[in-house]
């Protein structure tokens, strides 16, 4: 399994990158590979201001539907749009190409309660 560090980490499985003021958010390698093959990702969430914890969207695998949550407050600025062709572009490569969405954080300060890579590691055992 791979756990970048510079990445911050959810319970629910997602994980969040930042650059600059922007944030991309994605499933971890263990999610992806949990779920299995990824068919479809529906993310109809785009321009919206939605909080923590809130659902963006549903990734589908063969066997499994599964709510995507939000690891901050803020505003989903794009949906992966590579992801409409090529969806198992997450089971390939969930942290560069398989990113999901791209958003605005409302507080960063909403950053330090998650997960670092480390305690992402311990938390999934």
């Amino acid at each position: 399994m791979n756990f970048p560090t510079h990445l911050k980490y959810t319970r629910d499985h997602e994980w969040i990158r930042t650059e600059g003021e922007i944030a991309y958010v994605g499933i971890t390698d263990y999610a992806q590979s949990e779920l299995g093959e990824i068919v479809y990702v529906d993310i109809t969430t785009e321009g919206e201001r939605l909080n923590r914890e809130d659902v963006f969207g549903t990734i589908e695998a063969v066997k499994t539907v599964s709510d995507l949550f939000m690891p901050v407050s803020g505003e989903v600025l794009a949906f992966n749009r590579e992801l409409e062709e090529k969806p198992e572009s997450v089971n390939a490569s969930p942290y560069e190409d398989g990113w999901l969405i791209r958003i605005k954080p409302a507080d960063v300060s909403e950053l330090d309660t998650l997960l670092s890579a480390e305690a992402y590691q311990q938390f999934i055992g």
